[in-house]
């Protein structure tokens, strides 16, 4: 095997384990951020209380997949990082100033009990905002940071999309974790999210063809194609048993289905990508660090990541049941 083969297979490797990593956080973080938007939509401090309260043993948790996500990226990737951070500054700063937010109100909420009612709102809006600076640097990206009205109402699509699949994930996990009006309720958001995020998905799929510097000429490459629509289907199917396990009154079934859904959509992303980190601007090749560095990264990351795994599963499986309202 000559070097610049064993160089290729470690870089496409690190732009996998990032792919993976993205997904874990998307997933988690997805249902916390999506809770803490629908409770901007509950009147009831009754309601908002088991909402945070279906989260309190995760959330922290799920975040800690972005840190590591920021990391491997700089790592790996060190003149991607460069470029999208310097590009996406303020978009970025805003997300981490959202973050500080949510962490903030989920602390301070339960010490500062006449305050109550604010610090719900700023969990909301925190939340809120953390998902749309993340469809907004979705959209740059896919967009290859381009300026124009056209890329501007691509990003702002994406933005929708990212806050609606938010709310997919969250109303799925409420309908698990929770009975009587709530989840009630959540059924209902579930049914209107998951139609607006699929409606989402399908301009941003059509706008990607129009927009992307690389995504007409991906498409067209012997297989891809085929890849994709393989992919469509298990998202269309994904799609259909949201809607018949939220009908029959299912509880497990919506959330496992949205998180298919997002898999399904994110691999179609990778796949219309690939080999773009940016794209039309940054290749995986020209983006990633010298193959010492990537062996390094490679063996420390095999150290932590299974550890992070573990721990995630545990702390999911320890806390499975249904949350149950407690006086804080």
């Amino acid at each position: 095997m000559n070097p610049v083969t064993a160089e290729s297979l470690l870089s496409h490797a690190w732009f996998g384990l990032i792919g993976l990593m993205l997904v874990l956080y998307v997933i988690t973080d997805g249902f916390d951020l999506g809770v803490g938007i629908l409770s901007l939509f509950r009147s009831k401090e009754s309601d908002r209380n088991l909402m945070i309260q279906s989260i309190g043993h995760v959330w922290d948790a799920n975040e800690t997949w972005l840190v590591v996500l920021g990391g491997a990226l700089f790592g790996a990737f060190p003149a991607a990082y460069a470029m999208l951070l310097s590009d996406l500054y303020v978009p970025v700063m805003v997300l981490i100033a959202s973050l500080i937010m949510r962490g903030a109100a989920i602390e301070f909420r339960h010490a500062a009990t006449g305050a109550r009612p604010i610090w719900d709102r700023v969990f909301g809006i925190g939340s809120l905002l953390t998902a749309a600076c993340q469809g907004v640097i979705l959209g740059k990206v896919i967009t290859g940071m381009l300026p124009g009205g056209l890329h501007a109402g691509f990003v702002a699509m994406t933005a929708i999309g990212v806050v609606s699949g938010y709310a997919l994930l969250g109303a799925t996990w409420l309908v698990k974790k929770t009975n009587g009006r709530l989840q009630a309720a959540a059924r209902r958001y579930s049914m209107i999210a998951v139609v607006t995020t699929v409606a989402a998905a399908i301009v941003i799929s059509i706008g990607t063809l129009m927009v992307s510097p690389i995504g007409a000429e991906r498409w067209a490459q012997a297989g891809v194609f085929h890849v994709l629509v393989g992919l469509a289907i298990v998202a269309a199917l994904a799609f259909c048993y949201v809607l018949y396990s939220v009908h029959i009154g299912g509880e497990h079934g919506p959330f496992n289905a949205s998180m298919v859904l997002f898999v399904a959509s994110f691999a179609g992303l990778a796949v219309s990508l690939f080999p773009y980190i940016v794209p039309g601007q940054l290749s995986i090749a020209s983006a990633a660090s010298n193959s010492s560095t990537l062996i390094f990264m490679l063996i420390g990351i095999g150290t932590v990541m299974p550890i992070m795994i573990g721990y995630n599963l545990y702390q999911y499986h320890l806390f499975r049941g249904k949350v149950i309202p407690v006086h804080h």
